[in-house]
């Protein structure tokens, strides 16, 4: 079988999403002015791992996700605050 290179996609969603400060147990401080730390499940911490300078996303059907800063600054463009 031949190998070749797999399809490539651009994404187009649009996201929620806060740049991440802190990381204290379950408690994540934005960097964003204005907004202040909030809590997440067990689940989301054990799933998604999520570290300072990375980002708090949120899909428009309401999945909480984490992005490693450098793969979110590269595919988002901020629409509005």
């Amino acid at each position: 079988m031949e190998s070749r290179e797999m399809p490539k996609y651009k994404c187009h969603k649009e996201v929620r999403a806060l740049k991440i400060a802190d990381v204290d147990g379950n408690k994540i401080t934005p960097a964003d002015e204005g907004y202040a730390p909030f809590e997440v499940d067990d689940n989301y911490i054990a799933r998604h791992k999520p570290q300072v300078g990375g980002y708090y996303v949120v899909y428009e059907d309401g999945y909480a996700s984490f992005s490693p800063a450098s793969a979110f600054e590269s595919g988002y463009t901020l629409i509005e605050q």
